[in-house]
């Protein structure tokens, strides 16, 4: 434990992490803002978002599209209820609107002011890292990796249905899913795939056809859906000095 004497320590606590008080003769403790301040680093730390998106936050989310300002209020009142609400959230839209930045917006939101422990995964990477623990070289366990997943108070799954949907591929997308759906943890997805399109004459696949009927059913129930259209966000974001 750190004293008075480290010439790191904190002034308020001497290193302890918790401030004592005297009142009507009792001692109370109350933890140290700078403990907070390292539970808050510590759960940045840890919580796998990308590099290119590290300086992602509403404050430079550029809402250049009604559907793109919508979808930043939608954001802004999710961090301001949790952990009130009990869903999560389903950002659809083509590449390049801002789902990613506005997910991980709302990620680095409740850690640094809720300090809600949380998790970034790419589908594409998870499904990898699970494939990759079949090896019988590999140091990890399918559940060693899927338990963070399953447990995390917050979770992000950014691209869903980026992956061709074999039976594996919706098995495990199920078993997050319904896992998460039945201990009520939230959870932010994101897809660049419709649930509709506008031009009915449209050769893209549907969200339905990516990730199954059923999953579909259980994502919007669980979630509620916020559609984001707009210029290409990437664009415009390097034009304003936000290098991705």
């Amino acid at each position: 434990m750190a004293t008075s004497t480290d010439s790191n320590s904190c002034p308020l606590c001497e290193g302890t992490g918790f401030i004592t008080a005297d009142k009507e003769g009792l001692s109370y403790a109350s933890r140290c803002e700078c403990a907070q301040m390292e539970r808050t680093a510590h759960l940045l730390r840890r919580c796998r978002i990308p590099r290119r998106y590290e300086q992602c936050g509403l404050q430079n989310f550029d809402d250049l599209h009604p559907l793109q300002r919508a979808a930043k209020e939608a954001a802004r009142s999710y961090i301001e209820a949790f952990p009130v609400h009990e869903a999560g959230l389903l950002f659809l839209g083509p590449c390049g609107v801002g789902k990613t930045h506005l997910a991980v917006s709302i990620l680095r939101a409740l850690i640094e002011e809720k300090r809600v422990a949380g998790l970034f995964y790419d589908f594409r990477d998870l499904l990898k890292e699970i494939q990759n623990s079949y090896n019988p070289v590999s140091q990890a366990s399918e559940m060693d990796i899927l338990q963070p997943v399953l447990r995390t108070d917050f979770l992000v799954l950014d691209d869903m249905g980026a992956r061709k949907p074999t039976a594996w591929v919706e098995e495990t997308l199920a078993h997050i899913i319904n896992q998460r759906y039945n201990d009520k943890r939230a959870t932010v997805f994101t897809s660049n795939f419709m649930d509709v399109y506008d031009d009915p004459r449209s050769d893209q696949d549907t969200l339905e056809e990516r990730i199954g009927t059923r999953l579909r059913s259980r994502l919007f129930e669980m979630c509620k859906v916020v559609v984001v259209q707009g210029e290409d966000y990437r664009k415009t974001a390097k034009q304003a000095g936000y290098h991705f």
